[in-house]
């Protein structure tokens, strides 16, 4: 019994861990933001309305982390990353759920102390959004928050209380969906 169970430790150590895969769509466990950084794939789920599939929200961070508080006050690098999976969402559709998610998770000093900050975010999504599109969300902790649509680098929101705002879209008390926020949170 003892040598099966070396075995098998041996068997769990030795195989690569698979590929997470969701609609589809392979999922990276870790990536590097600029060739400096690694993250790990905390979570990552898919964004529905009305029961059609909007786009996969993936979560990675420095260390695995299961609160989103922690996740985030924590000053290190995050990415969120949006494929999304359904064609034409326009860019109307995407600003409204910006200030949407914005209005839900803020309260009102916060949400007119950001508000600029929140026009100019708002202001780099110009285009449609198709299947297969990519928008990424790095944390970058010297920088702030860089935009990139679809391989395009928009630019970069200053300051941490911006990306902490972001990210209570996802995690914070009004996410855009519990499911989802659960996925992120990789429980």
């Amino acid at each position: 019994m003892r040598a099966l169970v070396m075995i098998f430790v041996c068997l769990v150590l030795v195989c690569p861990v698979q590929a997470v895969e969701i609609a589809g769509v392979n999922i990276a466990e870790e990536i590097e933001v600029d060739d400096t950084t690694s993250l790990v794939l905390n979570g990552a789920g898919i964004r529905s309305k009305f029961f059609f599939d909007i786009y996969i929200a993936q979560l990675y961070l420095e260390k695995p982390e299961k609160e989103s508080s922690s996740i985030i006050k924590d000053e290190g690098n995050k990415r969120i990353v949006m494929h999304f999976l359904y064609d034409g969402v326009g860019q109307d559709k995407i600003v409204d759920g910006w200030n949407d998610g914005f209005a839900a998770n803020l309260d009102e000093e916060r949400l007119t102390k950001l508000q600029s900050q929140i026009e100019t975010f708002n202001a780099m999504f110009t285009e449609e959004m198709k299947s297969g599109d990519i928008i990424l969300f790095d944390y970058l902790p010297k920088e702030g928050t860089r935009v990139t649509i679809k391989d395009e680098v928009k630019g970069v929101i200053s300051g941490k209380d911006f990306n902490d705002a972001l990210l209570s879209i996802w995690l914070g008390e009004k996410p855009v969906g519990s499911g989802l926020k659960n996925d992120l949170l990789g429980k």
